[in-house]
Parts: C-alpha cells; structure tokens; sequence
C-alpha cells in the first residue's frame, strides 16, 4: 500500500511539473508514450495467449494516432480540429497490417495473429486519442481543454482510489468474483461517490479554467458515469490479466504495476468523456 501511495504522489507530481512547465505539449507526449507502452504491454498478453501480434509496425501508428490531431491541428489546421484524422490512421494501418500478414511464415495463426494486432491499436492508442481531442474542443482557448483533460484524469483515477478505500473497509459483497475477487460492490459504490466528490471539488476550485457549463452540481453529476465506465474498463484489463494468467501487466510502477495498470481506467472513459465535454463546450 505505501508503494502504491508513494507512485501515486510522484506520478502526480511529475505530470503536474511538466504541465506547469511544458503545457499541453507535455500532456500530448505524456499521453503518447503512456499510449505506446500500454500498447506495449497488451501485445504481450496478447503474446501469453497464444497470438503473434505485429508489436512495432502498431507501435508506430500509436505514436501517429495519439500524437498526431493536436500537432496536425495546431501546424496545419489553424486550430480546427481534423476529427477523421484518427479515423483514417487506423484503417490506413488496417491495410498495413493485412499486407503484413501475407508475408508472416508461420500460416497456422495469421488471422489471430491480425485480429489480435487491429484490436490492441482499436483499444489502446484510439480510445485514448480522445484525451487529446477533448483538449481541442477549445480551440480558442487550450488551457481549458487541458484542465478538462485533467479533470477527466483525477476524476477517473481518484475512483479507483475510493473503490480500494471503501472496499478495504466495508467490502463484503464479490463484484466480480472470477475476473477480480477483491472488488466489491461497496467499493464500487465508494468510488463511484468519490469520483463525483472530486469532480465537484476541483470544479469548485478552478471555474475560471473549466467549461462555464461544469458547475460544481453538474460536475459531480457527470462525474457519477465516468466512474462507472471506469469501473468497467478496469474490469476489462483485470479479465485480460486473468486469461494470459499473470497478475500485474508489467513491474515499470512499483505498488502499482505496468502503463496498463495505470491506463485501464482511462481507455474506456476517454471517448464517453470527450463526448460529455463536447455537449458542455
């Protein structure tokens, strides 16, 4: 517990610095090479399955897909986001990789080893791209799309937090007994209130840096469904854990595990948190 705790303060402290410091340009490179390691990291659960994904070909599209609306918007596009960016990344790498499979010697898992691979660049990089794009839905003004960005960040992170607070004390009821038995369901419950706590707090203490919209009421209302997907997508990671048969994704973080440990929460709660944050813009 104290090494998670210690991870947390420091991880906190480094993305918080390099904001200060680098801004939103700092939040993009942290966003990609978090994005690429999970990536990283999914492949070789991948790998403990039995799959042969194309780990470095799909690296590189990572890279492209995470990093590349905010620097083609702010050299190319003047500000005007190119939403189909992404989009066409990803099918241009789809094209890639079937070619690549032709060419793969061991023919017994070609399909699986392709699936596997479209799959991971879908679920990682893609999903996540969508803190970079919440960034831009101002495009007037950054600094509150970052602050909405990291809102979003503490928001789900701090339910993660709450869960295990509240699980530890009163958890007595087996969330999801087989995919993760520790979880609870009053855990649940308390991350889930912890979340909409935080996100009340910080839009109580930073209005002038949100959405007008993100009112300290409306804050924790919207905070209540981040939670919830947050919970689910942390179920996810804990399911493909579970199947590859290991017990942390990588040892990177002490107390904490692997980036995807650290980026499950997030993965799911990226796309339902840029479409929120576009209706309040």
């Amino acid at each position: 517990m104290l090494s998670r705790i210690l991870s947390t303060v420091l991880l906190w402290s480094i993305i918080l610095g390099s904001l200060w410091f680098f801004g939103a340009h700092a939040a993009v490179a942290i966003l990609t090479i978090l994005a690429a390691l999970t990536l990283h990291e999914f492949y070789q659960l991948a790998e403990k399955m039995g799959f042969r994904p194309f780990r470095w070909i799909s690296l590189t599209f990572s890279v492209l897909i995470t990093a590349g609306p905010f620097y083609v918007t702010e050299f190319f596009f003047e500000g005007d986001e190119p939403t189909s960016f992404a989009p066409t990344l990803l099918a241009i790498a789809v094209v890639v990789f079937c070619v690549r499979v032709l060419f793969e010697r061991d023919n017994t898992n070609r399909i699986e080893s392709l699936i596997a691979t479209i799959v991971g660049l879908l679920y990682v990089p893609f999903m996540l791209h969508f803190l970079v794009r919440l960034m831009l839905i101002w495009n007037t003004d950054l600094t509150v799309g970052l602050v909405s960005c990291l809102w979003v960040v503490a928001v789900s992170k701090f339910c993660d937090v709450g869960a295990l607070l509240t699980g530890l004390a009163f958890g007595k009821h087996k969330m999801a007994p087989i995919i993760s038995p520790k979880k609870t369901w009053e855990g649940a419950i308390g991350g889930v209130l912890t979340s909409a706590g935080i996100g009340a707090l910080v839009a109580w203490l930073a209005p002038d840096y949100l959405p007008e919209k993100l009112t300290p009421a409306i804050a924790a209302c919207v905070g209540v469904p981040i939670a919830l997907v947050t919970i689910v997508s942390d179920l996810i990671e804990s399911a493909m854990k579970r199947r590859a048969d290991i017990k942390d994704s990588g040892k990177m973080i002490p107390g904490i595990g692997g980036a995807f440990d650290l980026t499950d929460s997030l993965i799911l709660t990226s796309p339902v948190a840029y479409v929120i944050f576009f209706f309040l813009s």
